[in-house]
């Protein structure tokens, strides 16, 4: 299994909820969460795996007891706001606390306004922004209650040079962004951590392979997306609180600065997607 560039935080006795994780990114999160010792809760859909959508719920489970921690296989629709709030529920039945959510369920479709169906639209403002909402005001009361916690919304920065041809997408992620901002804000000085963390480039997963979003050449494993989320757990908290960070520069609050490693294809310059002043990906161009 990969291991981190940097010690990683010791995670022992603490519980985290990570959406989507029966495949790709949150899946890859998930486990690295259990590696610095959480117990992980596994919220998506997926009970059965499927060639387009392979892994499910219960294999990411019995890879995070694999790793010597205890999981919770919670089938979820994140859509559903009585399947959230059962999801929860059921994390404080099993665990008697929530530590860590990370919100990276997420829903793509990336056209303009006047080609995205109002069902395309109403889909990703359910999955990305209602959802985030949804499990971040579940367990919210809970993290303030023991005083501690951190959200993290996989959303990007209020990069408005993201939105042209996907208008609709970036609505729906801006505004998990907006809710990591504004939570920081109103939780004021109680030590919940609120942020949002996007990746810098394209990165391996059913959805860039599914989309045809470029090849192998093009991207970064979503190790580093695992490694970002545990430099946000490390770093202290006014160095994340309230903001909308890149993977990059989360790694840099823990002093990595060489990204290399995580190309697919070594000696590669996988596509950005934000970051270095802008927008420069083909990919949102298509």
């Amino acid at each position: 299994m990969h291991k981190p560039p940097f010690a990683p935080p010791d995670l022992h006795e603490q519980v985290a909820i990570v959406t989507g994780a029966s495949r790709g990114i949150g899946k890859v999160i998930a486990l690295a969460l259990a590696a610095a010792g959480a117990d992980v809760v596994i919220a998506a859909k997926s009970e059965q795996s499927r060639e387009r959508l392979p892994g499910n719920i219960h294999q990411t489970a019995e890879e995070v007891r694999a790793l010597g921690r205890r999981a919770l296989a919670v089938k979820t629709n994140v859509r559903n706001a009585e399947e959230v709030e059962a999801m929860v529920h059921a994390t404080l039945d099993e665990f008697g606390r929530i530590d860590i959510l990370l919100n990276n369920a997420g829903a793509m479709f990336w056209r303009p306004v006047l080609q995205t169906p109002v069902k395309r639209f109403d889909l990703m403002m359910e999955v990305n922004v209602r959802a985030a909402y949804l499990a971040t005001h579940e367990v919210l009361p809970h993290m303030l209650q023991q005083g501690s916690g951190c959200i993290v919304q996989m959303s990007p920065p209020l990069a408005l040079d993201m939105m042209a041809g996907k208008t609709p997408y970036c609505i729906s992620k801006f505004g998990m962004s907006l809710l990591a901002m504004g939570l920081a804000q109103e939780v004021g000085e109680a030590a919940v951590r609120s942020c949002a963390l996007w990746p810098s480039t394209a990165i391996e997963s059913q959805a860039t392979i599914n989309h045809g979003l470029g090849e192998p050449k093009d991207w970064r494993k979503a190790d580093i997306l695992a490694d970002a989320t545990l430099a946000l757990l490390k770093a202290p908290l006014q160095q994340v609180q309230g903001r909308c960070l890149i993977d990059e520069q989360a790694l840099a609050l823990v002093g990595v600065d060489d990204f290399a490693a995580y190309n697919c294809v070594e000696g590669a310059e996988p596509i950005r997607i934000v970051g270095d002043g802008g927008v420069q990906a083909k990919l949102w161009q298509t």
